[in-house]
C-alpha cells in the first residue's frame, strides 16, 4: 500500500492517470488480485508453514512455473528444450544452495498444505506476468504498479485486521525497516512491469533471471549476516546457476545475429 503512495508522484497527471486506469482497468483489476492480493497472501502465509529451505526450493520453481503457463497463454512463448534445461539447473542450483544452508525437512500435513500455497502463489504471479505482457499495451508501467500495490495493498491491510486484530505500537526500527521494503517494492514492480512491456521481451525468459535471487540472498547473509559463512554446496549451487543462464542467453544470441 505504502509502495504504491510512493510511486504515485512519479506517474502522470491526475487525469491522464484516471484516465489510463479507466482504459485498463481489466488488466489492473487481474493484475492486483493476482500479483498483489493472491501472492502476498498465499506466500507469506506459505512461507511461514514450511521449512526455509524447502521454501526457497519451492519458490525458486517460479521460473518453471512461469514458463508453463506462459507456453500454454501465449503462442510465442513456447516451453523449448533449450529453456527447459535452463531451468532443470537453475531450480538444481537452488536446491544446493538451500540444502547448504538449511537441512530439509518436509513431510507434515501442514507442511504440504504451505507447499501448495506457494505453489499457487507461484502460477498466480506467472499468470499476471503473461496478462501484463500482452493485455496491458499503452499502460503506464508506473500507473500499473502503483494502483495495484496500492489498491491490493490496501485490501489485505483490511483483511488482516480482523485476522490479526490491531498491534502496536511499534519503534522507529519498523517504521524505518517498513519503509526501505516499500521502497524496494516500488522500484522493482516498476521496472518490473515495463521489462515485461518492451517489445520482443518473453515472460518466459525474462523470469529465468530470478534464479539469481537466491545467489544474491547468499552472498548478501555472508555479508551482513553473523555466523553465516559461505559452504561448498551453495558456491557449487551459485556456480551451476550463473553458468546456466550465461550459455543459455549466449547461445539464444547467437541464433538472433545468425
Amino acid at each position: 500500500m505504502i509502495a504504491g503512495l510512493l510511486i504515485l508522484p512519479f506517474t502522470v497527471r491526475p487525469t491522464a492517470f484516471i484516465k489510463m486506469v479507466r482504459e485498463h482497468w481489466k488488466i489492473v483489476v487481474w493484475v492486483t488480485l493476482l500479483q498483489t492480493i493472491l501472492n502476498y497472501a498465499l506466500f507469506y502465509q506459505g512461507m511461514s508453514l514450511v521449512p526455509g529451505a524447502l521454501g526457497a526450493v519451492i519458490v525458486g520453481s517460479q521460473p518453471l512455473v512461469t514458463a508453463v503457463v506462459a507456453s500454454l497463454m501465449h503462442k510465442d512463448d513456447k516451453l523449448t528444450r533449450k529453456k527447459l534445461i535452463t531451468i532443470v539447473f537453475g531450480i538444481s542450483g537452488v536446491i544446493l544452495i538451500s540444502a547448504g544452508r538449511q537441512a530439509f525437512e518436509f513431510g507434515t500435513a501442514i507442511e504440504m498444505l504451505g507447499v501448495f500455497m506457494i505453489l499457487i502463489a507461484n502460477i498466480a504471479t506467472a499468470t499476471s506476468n503473461v496478462l501484463v505482457s500482452i493485455k496491458s499495451n499503452g499502460m503506464n508501467p508506473l500507473v500499473l504498479s502503483s494502483v495495484s500495490l496500492f489498491t491490493g495493498g490496501l485490501t489485505i491491510f483490511l483483511f488482516s485486521i480482523p485476522l490479526e486484530g490491531s498491534k502496536g505500537p511499534f519503534p522507529v526500527e519498523y517504521w524505518l525497516i517498513l519503509l526501505w521494503l516499500s521502497l524496494m517494492a516500488a522500484f522493482a514492480f516498476s521496472l518490473w512491469y515495463k521489462l515485461l512491456l518492451r517489445p520482443g521481451v518473453k515472460v518466459s525468459e525474462l523470469n529465468l533471471w530470478k534464479f539469481i535471487i537466491p545467489v544474491v540472498g547468499a552472498i548478501l547473509s555472508w555479508l551482513f549476516v553473523p555466523g553465516e559463512k559461505p559452504e561448498w554446496l551453495t558456491i557449487t549451487g551459485m556456480v551451476i546457476i550463473t553458468v546456466s543462464l550465461i550459455l543459455f542467453y549466449r547461445s539464444t544470441k547467437q541464433v538472433h545475429l545468425n
